[in-house]
């Protein structure tokens, strides 16, 4: 299997992206994921509908509406402008940012199923023990949504890995600043060098195999629960 220059900064790119997002999914996912496994409120169902809906939306649609919103005349344009940051399309920040958005339910999902499977027993014990809401929150419901989390990572970087529709609207097709894997497989298509185009895609069928043997063998109970990507 040969990947030529462009290929190998294709795919550097392409999981230096995956990391970052996966990392930030994180730390925005997991309270999100508390929330909504153990609020009351009324607007649960908005916020789930809303953090659900990439999963129904085509990446053609969310990633057109992204490029409008952080465009030069969007809101989120407008502000990083004025902030002297630029506009986001079409460069890593803007992915990052579309990346994040796209992968939400993949790494919310899994999170908020674990932590509510755990119940209030395990908090009300810690409670009795005059263990505080941070501490029951790092002590006993992390270590306890450890499964949904796990399977929370493994899906929220190999999502991103596997990121089209959504990249190539914000991002477009930039060398070595915005054009990963997935882009780079479309360019060699479109050049009908299918030889590259194979080598590139085996790899990535490859990765992806190992990605989901590796989370049903760390954790057997894991479910997909967030559904299948729209071309």
């Amino acid at each position: 299997m040969h990947f030529s220059a462009d290929d190998l900064v294709a795919i550097r790119l392409t999981f230096e992206l995956a990391v970052i997002v996966t990392a930030l999914l994180l730390l925005i996912g997991t309270p999100l994921a508390w929330w909504l496994a153990t609020t009351r409120s009324r607007l649960r169902n908005i916020v789930n509908a809303i953090v659900a809906l990439p999963i129904v939306l085509p990446p053609s649609v969310l990633g057109f509406y992204l490029l409008i919103g952080m465009g030069p005349n969007g809101p989120v344009g407008k502000l990083t402008t004025a902030l002297g940051i630029g506009t986001l399309p079409f460069t890593f920040a803007g992915l990052v940012i579309a990346s994040i958005i796209y992968s939400l339910p993949f790494v919310v999902q899994p999170i908020q199923n674990a932590m509510e499977a755990m119940g209030r027993r395990p908090l009300e014990v810690a409670a009795t023990l005059r263990a505080g809401p941070v501490d029951r929150f790092f002590h006993v419901v992390l270590p306890q949504a450890r499964p949904g989390l796990l399977t929370a990572c493994v899906l929220g970087f190999a999502h991103t890995v596997g990121e089209f529709g959504v990249v190539l609207m914000i991002g477009g097709n930039i060398p070595g600043e915005t054009r990963v894997v997935s882009v780079q497989i479309y360019d060699h298509v479109e050049a009908l060098d299918y030889a590259s185009a194979h080598a590139l895609s085996l790899a990535m069928l490859v990765f992806s195999f190992l990605v989901l043997l590796a989370m049903y063998t760390l954790n057997p109970r894991a479910v997909f629960t967030a559904g299948t990507r729209q071309p």
